[in-house]
């Protein structure tokens, strides 16, 4: 399978982040895309770079306003002191509820706020590069498919699905799954599916096609009563206009087994094939491994196998986007699974 890969992403380093009200070392690293690449180029997969600019499309899934204070976030952090250069900004007050969010405060920490759903996307210098690199990879994986490509996978980082239309969170900057999405849609596909995998809900990808008929959006993930992102991801989260019918959420609880992931996972299928979707794209989150330090599903290396071949049951062109998954050392060989069972199925 063609994988497409920037080494760009590696400029998006920071150190820490909080966790559970503890500063922490962060869970996505720079490393997790190094395993990855590592078993894939061990499986004998050809590598290659983007060569399509993100840009003209990122305008149709982001709004101008937030692609505009992210491209220039960390000059504007260093812009007000040089010794932040060594510091990492964080939010500390968001616009809930009814405080405004149509004026951008000249604050800038306040204006982080504004932008994020959670302090939970730590910024650092080349954060911009590998956010914009991710989404080049995405777009240059629809063109490729639209050239007759049967599937590409986009080794994207850092991930995408919690990013909304005009907010980061969760790790997430841009949507890379969505863009995939809009692009496909812009080179010839009717109806595209987006199927997320990741443990957890891709809020993000939801929020944006909610009200479009032309992106099926489908995720199986844990439930958000118990689990983040906790605001979005309910069953009865439906569409609405002209989206009504065509956003389908599967939310187990926590600690489910590999037989009831797979009868959800079926079901979204199912789905997929009943709406004749002209292509797939996959949010592989792999953090539904047993051994994720944050999740609580209970796959094993065997059945992202099985994963991987029930996708190809789909016959679709199919495009993925890698989202989640925070047992580093184990995430490349768990890719390389999805890949395999894809492949041979």
């Amino acid at each position: 399978m063609l994988i497409l890969h920037s080494p760009a992403h590696a400029a998006h380093a920071p150190a820490f982040e909080f966790f559970r009200g503890e500063r922490v070392p962060c869970f996505e690293t720079p490393a997790r895309a190094a395993f990855v690449l590592q078993a894939l180029q061990a499986g004998g997969h050809e590598l290659q770079g983007p060569d399509t600019d993100s840009t003209r499309v990122l305008s149709q899934v982001h709004s101008a306003r937030y692609l505009a204070f992210l491209e220039t976030a960390w000059a504007q952090w260093l812009a007000l002191d040089a010794a932040h250069a060594v510091r990492q900004p964080f939010p500390s007050v968001w616009p809930v509820r009814s405080l405004r969010s149509d004026l951008e405060p000249d604050n800038f920490i306040a204006r982080l706020g504004l932008y994020s759903m959670d302090n939970g996307s730590p910024l650092s210098a080349g954060t911009w590069a590998a956010a914009k690199a991710g989404a080049d990879l995405a777009v240059s994986a629809a063109g490729r498919l639209s050239r007759g490509a049967a599937a590409v996978f986009c080794l994207t980082r850092p991930p995408g699905h919690h990013a909304g239309a005009d907010f980061m969170g969760g790790y997430c900057f841009i949507n890379n799954a969505a863009v995939a999405a809009q692009a496909l849609r812009e080179q010839g596909c009717q109806r595209v599916a987006v199927l997320d995998v990741d443990y957890h809900h891709g809020n993000g990808t939801q929020s944006i096609f909610y009200e479009r008929a032309d992106v099926l959006t489908l995720s199986l993930h844990g439930d958000p009563r118990t689990e983040y992102p906790f605001y979005l991801g309910h069953a009865d989260e439906t569409g609405a206009g002209p989206g009504q019918g065509c956003n389908l959420n599967l939310p187990l609880p926590a600690g489910t087994a590999t037989g009831a992931w797979f009868d959800a996972l079926d079901t979204a299928c199912v789905r997929i094939e009943a709406a004749r979707s002209d292509a797939l794209v996959v949010s592989l989150g792999l953090d539904t491994f047993a051994g994720d330090p944050i999740s609580t599903f209970r796959l094993q290396a065997e059945d992202f196998v099985g994963l991987g071949t029930r996708l190809k049951r789909l016959a679709r062109p199919t495009l993925f986007v890698l989202e989640g998954g925070y047992a580093a050392s184990e995430l490349g060989s768990n890719a390389a699974c999805v890949l395999g069972g894809f492949e041979q199925g």
